[in-house]
C-alpha cells in the first residue's frame, strides 16, 4: 500500500469510531474543580488569550497534526486552516515524510502556507526518520524543506515506537533518535516540539528531552484515538498483537509528570470537551491540542463547525476559570484549583 493510501485509511479509521481505547481513558475524570464562592472577579474579566511560538492566540488551543499527503487531504487541511484562523488557534499538519520524496511541493501541505502569517503552523516529521537523515547528513536540509513547505513556526518531531511496531509497513528503528533531536535543536532556528501520537510521554522521557535542549513537548497521551488499534485493524494477524491495543500513559498523568520539567507543555490525547481543556490547563498545560473532535466537526459541518466547537470550548474554559477565581491562564495554572475524586 502506498503512503498516500495509508494516510487516507488512517483518517477513515479514526473517523469510524472503532479505534478508541477500550478500557483506558485520558484520566481527566479523576479530577474535579474546587468551587470558589468568593472569586473576586467579574466573568467578563476572565482572559484566555496567550502567545505561542511568538504569535498571539485568542485561545490556548491548537488542532494537532492529523493528515496530508493524499488528494482529499488538501480540502481537509484548507478547511481546518481556515477554521484555525477564524478561531485564533494554532494548527499542526500530519507527517510530511512522503512529501519530501518528490521535487514538487505537495499541495495538501502547501495549502496551509496561505495562512501561516496569521497563526502558528507546525510542520511534522517522524523521529525515526530524523535519525536516518542525521546519519546520512541530510537532516537539516530535509527539515528546512518541511518548514518552508508549510511556512511553519515550529517542527513537531513525533515519537511513535508503538505505532511503528504494529504498523504492517512499520519501521521500529529508534536507535539514534535522541542524538538526532539534540543535533536538530542545536543547529536550527526553528522551534522543535517533540510529541507522541497517542501513547504518552512520561516525566522520565521528558527529562531526557529537556536535557537534550527541547523546550516544547506535546505529551499526546492515551485516552483518545488508539493508533495501536488503528494499525492492529490493518493487520492480517490482528489476534497476535491485540494485547497491545490499550498501551499508553493517560494524558492527565502525562501532564502531572511533565509539568515541572517542560518549559512549554502541550496537552493532547483524548481531549474532547471544554471541561477537559480546562482541566488540562489547570494541571499545568500551556496549550491544549485536539485532533479527532476537530476532524469529526469538519466532517459534519466544515469550517464553521470547527469554529462553533472552539467557541463552546472557550466558554467552558472561561466558566471554570471564573468559578475558581482565576482571571488569567497563569493564575489558573499557578493555583491548580483541582482535587482528586475519591
Amino acid at each position: 500500500m502506498s503512503i498516500a493510501s495509508r494516510k487516507e485509511q488512517h483518517v477513515n479509521l479514526s473517523l469510524s469510531g472503532k479505534a478508541t481505547f477500550r478500557e483506558k481513558t485520558a484520566g481527566f475524570e479523576r479530577y474535579e474543580f474546587e468551587y470558589c464562592a468568593l472569586p473576586e472577579c467579574d466573568f467578563r474579566d476572565v482572559r484566555i488569550d496567550t502567545t505561542f511560538l511568538g504569535m498571539p492566540l485568542r485561545r490556548p488551543l491548537m488542532v494537532t497534526g492529523m493528515t496530508g499527503g493524499y488528494p482529499d487531504a488538501e480540502r481537509i487541511n484548507a478547511g481546518i486552516a481556515s477554521a484555525c484562523v477564524q478561531a485564533g488557534i494554532a494548527m499542526g499538519v500530519g507527517s510530511m515524510r512522503a512529501a519530501l520524496t518528490t521535487s514538487t511541493p505537495d499541495p495538501s501541505f502547501t495549502v496551509v502556507r496561505e495562512v501561516s502569517s496569521e497563526i502558528p503552523i507546525i510542520a511534522n516529521l517522524g523521529a525515526a526518520q530524523l535519525a536516518v537523515w542525521h546519519r546520512d547528513g541530510s537532516l537539516l536540509d530535509m527539515v528546512d524543506r518541511a518548514v518552508e513547505m508549510v511556512g511553519a513556526r515550529a517542527l513537531a518531531v513525533h515519537l511513535n515506537p508503538l505505532q511503528e511496531l504494529l504498523q504492517p509497513e512499520g519501521e521500529p528503528e529508534f536507535r539514534g533518535v535522541l542524538e538526532a533531536v539534540q543535533h536538530l535543536v542545536a543547529s536550527t532556528r526553528t522551534t522543535v516540539i517533540v510529541k507522541e501520537v497517542g501513547a504518552g510521554i512520561s516525566g522520565a522521557v521528558a527529562q531526557r528531552l529537556v536535557d537534550a535542549g527541547v523546550t516544547h513537548i506535546d505529551v499526546a497521551g492515551a485516552g483518545g484515538t488508539s493508533w495501536a488499534g488503528i494499525e492492529i485493524m490493518r493487520r492480517s494477524d490482528a489476534d497476535s498483537v491485540d494485547h497491545l491495543w490499550d498501551v499508553g500513559i493517560p494524558t492527565a498523568e502525562c501532564i502531572r509528570q511533565c509539568r515541572a520539567i517542560v518549559p512549554t507543555l502541550i496537552a493532547s490525547g483524548g481531549i474532547s470537551n471544554g471541561t477537559e481543556c480546562a482541566t488540562a490547563l489547570a494541571l499545568g498545560a500551556h496549550i491544549v491540542g485536539s485532533a479527532r473532535p476537530m476532524l469529526e466537526a469538519f466532517s459534519r459541518g466544515g469550517t464553521d463547525a470547527i469554529v462553533q466547537l472552539v467557541d463552546v470550548w472557550e466558554l467552558h474554559i472561561r466558566q471554570w476559570m471564573f468559578l475558581t477565581g482565576s482571571v488569567s491562564l497563569d493564575a489558573f495554572r499557578a493555583t491548580s484549583p483541582l482535587t482528586k475524586r475519591a
